[in-house]
């Protein structure tokens, strides 16, 4: 959910295919129908901040409920958390991820200068890799007063890039608003006509985002940088209106298996001993805190599609550093422990993580408290690609992960990583992918208190090249 601009930024040599959409036979794998509620494969964001586009909405989930069997998101003037209005942003990651098929969702959108509903989906490594690294497909947006859907994609190509279209509409009316994704195009459709198509076939102009899974996301935004810092009040409450949500897949086909998938941990099967409450990692939701030796959760019938090396990651915050372990069906398969370093507070988030071999199969996956000490936010289960396996004589140049701290930040940012940093090249870049501070690392924390409240990702890079990708957030 970006500004849009309907040139092409950063791929010019991207080839697009215009050859008449063909007819595909789907079948449904996932809905909400929202008919008594709203389902259970969506969580909230929260808070305020500008969200990276200087939006004025505090999100919370009050702003969300079912009415007569649809979801409305309204929009309202009331101040909280230092913001104006409110509004209502859910999303799908962690719980619902997809690698291609049709998504469609049927929608009504209200009009009003300073009004940005909003349809979308995000790569779900976004947590690992950032924006626009992870990948952005808009399904639908529409600004202001304005009788326009806007369908755009956005990626990462040596720097942002995007490619958008747009079709008029009938406004304040239902429309259904879809998008046909495979591993060649993604196809956008306004009550099933198509108005706009890019061609992804191999990764074309650095695309190769695209062929991992996304999540869902709906939203409605108040102000911004896209439809301008004017609200028109008179507008206010303003409903988006949504009747359902829809996936299908092609039929006959089985999609890849997702790369990762991201575990929530209030949302465990089984919790013993740990504590649900408000957290304030980007995302916001709830972490389990308040954890002892011995506490633990379970996560039901998780699958490990095919044998060999998996990543899990931990996203934690300690004041003093603790250890947590993995284990399969009730302790019968061990997968080690992890050390959690002290990352300056109880919700100053860092991710630590661990390389496991694991034999195909679904499994009851345990995280274990060996020690108490800190806060758990989620559990991140990815497969490590061949290419991606790192031999012993490898992993002695490759550089360790790279934490960042305290996450939000208020002035000085602190590196934590290996001593082979000293020297590195340092990027940050804003939101829209474009360079703010530049600079060589000299051992101490970053001034970053010019920078503007948002959201950044920091580059480090070695003379040979290597890359090392951090995200966090500005307050």
């Amino acid at each position: 959910m970006r500004k849009l601009l309907t040139s092409l930024l950063g791929a010019a040599a991207l080839a697009f295919s215009h050859a008449p959409a063909q007819a595909q036979t789907y079948q449904q794998v996932w809905a909400d129908e929202f008919t008594t509620g709203i389902g259970p494969n969506w969580v909230f964001e929260t808070g305020g901040g500008g969200w990276g586009n200087n939006e004025k909405q505090y999100y919370q989930a009050a702003n969300a409920a079912v009415v007569n069997g649809e979801l409305q998101i309204t929009a309202r003037k009331q101040a909280v958390g230092g913001m104006p209005y409110t509004s209502a942003r859910m999303k799908t990651q962690g719980l619902k991820q997809f690698t291609f098929g049709k998504i469609e969702a049927r929608i009504k959108t209200p009009l009003g200068q300073g009004l940005w509903p909003a349809f979308w989906m995000l790569g779900a490594n976004i947590s690992t890799v950032s924006w626009p690294y992870c990948g952005e497909i808009d399904v639908m947006e529409q600004v202001n007063a304005d009788s326009r859907c806007y369908g755009t994609v956005h990626w990462d190509s040596n720097g942002h890039a995007q490619y958008g279209g747009n079709v008029a509409t009938a406004p304040n009316a239902y429309h259904v608003y879809s998008i046909e994704w495979t591993p060649t195009y993604i196809r956008w459709f306004v009550d099933g006509a198509k108005y706009h198509e890019i061609n992804i076939t191999n990764g074309t102009g650095g695309t190769e985002e695209f062929q991992k899974p996304f999540f869902l996301l709906l939203n409605l935004a108040v102000a911004g940088d896209w439809p301008g810092q004017v609200v028109d009040e008179t507008k206010l409450p303003a409903t988006m209106n949504v009747d359902y949500v829809r996936v299908y897949q092609l039929s006959g086909t089985t999609p890849p298996p997702p790369s990762a998938l991201t575990l929530q941990a209030e949302a465990a099967n089984v919790n013993s001993g740990m504590v649900a409450e408000a957290c304030a990692d980007t995302g916001g939701g709830q972490d389990m805190g308040y954890i002892d030796a011995g506490d633990y959760l379970v996560f039901n019938n998780i699958n490990f599609p095919t044998t060999g090396p998996y990543t899990l990651e931990y996203r934690v915050a300690s004041p003093g550093g603790g250890t947590v372990s993995s284990d399969l069906n009730a302790g019968t398969i061990a997968l080690g422990n992890t050390a959690i370093p002290a990352t300056g507070g109880w919700q100053t988030w860092a991710t630590v993580s661990k390389t496991v071999t694991v034999n195909a199969g679904t499994y009851n996956f345990g995280v274990f408290a060996q020690t108490g000490g800190y806060n758990l936010n989620w559990v991140r289960i990815t497969k490590v690609a061949a290419r991606g396996v790192v031999t012993a004589a490898a992993a002695a140049n490759t550089p360790a992960a790279l934490g960042l701290y305290p996450n939000p930040v208020t002035d000085r940012l602190t590196l934590d990583g290996p001593a082979e940093l000293r020297g590195r090249e340092v990027s940050i870049l804003g939101v829209d992918g474009r360079r703010v501070w530049r600079g060589t690392y000299q051992g101490q924390p970053l001034d970053v208190s010019t920078l503007r409240p948002g959201l950044y990702t920091l580059v480090t890079q070695g003379a040979d090249g290597q890359k090392q990708i951090s995200r966090f957030s500005k307050e």
